[in-house]
């Protein structure tokens, strides 16, 4: 049996007015459960697994390294990239990125709320904000970065993403990468460049589409 969460209990109790005895299914990192209420209160809720349902899938091995953007903006990608199965997201600061933090307490709850509206069991991780500088002194040699470069004219190959450890998607900010930050990336040993679009999109837009086809193409090797 378990505690539930302060906002799981809050949950329960007030919007889904479920009462001591109710039946339902919860998840953890083990897999979905159907589980008893079996203590009840105005805030405290205890529950006991009765059976499991669902193993956890296998975890994507994609990552999303993305420049911050307005908080609209920002909330979609958080929101759209978790549904779409990413691991984990990596809040970046570069030169011309405007918003320079991230409210992770508000993050975390996007990105639960969209695993389980999405069917899934494993919420992204989501880093502490980095400066783009450090994170590409920090990229693991297993990975594979992948940089969605509005110059590049390289379509992804399904060669390109097999057999690594993790893959790590980069979307620039609104106003793209400066030239130095450019060569940067350009000039790290793990960097794959590809093309996603020959229009120039918003970061929020450029996130899902290349999300969606690493997806496509590591799903269909």
């Amino acid at each position: 049996s378990g505690l539930l969460s302060k906002e799981h209990t809050h949950y329960i109790i007030n919007v889904m007015r479920l009462k001591r005895g109710s039946i339902i299914n919860l998840f953890n990192k083990e897999g979905e459960w159907k589980s008893e209420i079996i203590f009840l209160d105005k805030d405290r809720v205890e529950v006991k697994f009765l059976n499991k349902i669902k193993n956890p899938a296998k975890l994507s091995n994609i990552e999303l390294a993305v420049c911050l953007v307005k908080k609209g903006p920002m909330e979609t990608i958080l929101q759209k990239a978790t549904e779409l199965g990413i691991n984990k997201i990596i809040p970046i600061i570069s030169d011309r990125t405007e918003v320079k933090e991230l409210n992770l307490e508000r993050a975390k709850k996007i990105v639960t709320e969209a695993t389980e509206q999405s069917n899934q069991l494993i919420p992204p991780k989501i880093s502490e904000v980095v400066k783009l500088k450090n994170f590409l002194e920090k990229i693991d040699d297993s990975t594979t970065l992948l940089f969605a470069d509005v110059n590049s004219k390289i379509n992804l190959k399904t060669k390109d993403l097999v057999n690594r450890k993790s893959l790590c998607i980069l979307i620039g900010p609104e106003g793209d990468f400066t030239p130095l930050e450019r060569k940067s990336i350009l000039t790290n040993p793990v960097v794959k460049p590809f093309t996603i679009s020959k229009n120039i999109l918003r970061t929020d837009t450029a996130a899902l589409t290349a999300i969606s086809l690493v997806n496509f193409i590591s799903n269909n090797h």
